[in-house]
C-alpha cells in the first residue's frame, strides 16, 4: 500500500491488548496460583444473628448479623441486609453490598452501591460503584498476606502431632 507522498505503508497485526483493571498492577507470574473458591457454598440468611468465628475454605454470604472473626480461603458476599461487626475480614475476595464495621484485609475488594465499610482496607485490588462508602484508609499492595495458609498449616501439624504411630516390639 502507498501512502499520498508514494512511500510504501506497511501494516502490521496486532493483538488484542490485555484486559487491565483499575487500580490494580498487571503482573505475569510463573508461580502456581492457589485453588480459589469463586462460589458461595453457605448462606447466613437475613432472619439470623450469629457470634462467633467463621474459618475454613469455601464461599460464604452473609445476610444476617454477624459479629465475630472472619477468615476465609475463598469469597466472602455480605449482602444488602448483611451487617458485620469484625477486627479484621480476611479472605481471598470481599464483595459488601451491606455494612462492616471493622477492617478487611484481601486479595480483591469489591464495594457494590449499597455497601458501607467503617474500617482500614489491605487489598491487592479494589472496585466500588457509585454510592458505595467507604471511611477509612486505603492501603494496596502488591500481594497481600492474609495468614491463611499459616492457619491451614498449624492445623495440619496438629493433625500430624495427634496421630499415633503403631508400636515396635
Amino acid at each position: 500500500m502507498q501512502g499520498r507522498s508514494g512511500q510504501n505503508i506497511i501494516l502490521k497485526k496486532t493483538r488484542p491488548s490485555k484486559k487491565t483493571h483499575m487500580f490494580r498492577k498487571n503482573k505475569i507470574s510463573n508461580q502456581e496460583q492457589p485453588d480459589r473458591i469463586e462460589r458461595v457454598t453457605s448462606v447466613l440468611g437475613s432472619g439470623i444473628i450469629w457470634k462467633g468465628k467463621l474459618t475454613g475454605k469455601g464461599g460464604v454470604r452473609i445476610e444476617g448479623t454477624f459479629e465475630g472473626e472472619i477468615a476465609i480461603q475463598g469469597l466472602v458476599v455480605i449482602g444488602e441486609t448483611g451487617k458485620i461487626t469484625c477486627e479484621n475480614v480476611r479472605a481471598n475476595t470481599v464483595i459488601v453490598a451491606g455494612g462492616v464495621n471493622g477492617g478487611i484485609t484481601a486479595e480483591k475488594l469489591e464495594i457494590r452501591k449499597t455497601g458501607r465499610v467503617w474500617g482500614d482496607v489491605i487489598v491487592s485490588a479494589f472496585s466500588t460503584e457509585e454510592g458505595g462508602f467507604l471511611r477509612g484508609q486505603i492501603t494496596m499492595q502488591d500481594e497481600v498476606d492474609l495468614g491463611l495458609k499459616q492457619a491451614k498449616n498449624a492445623l495440619s501439624e496438629s493433625t500430624e502431632e495427634t496421630s499415633t504411630e503403631s508400636p515396635t516390639s
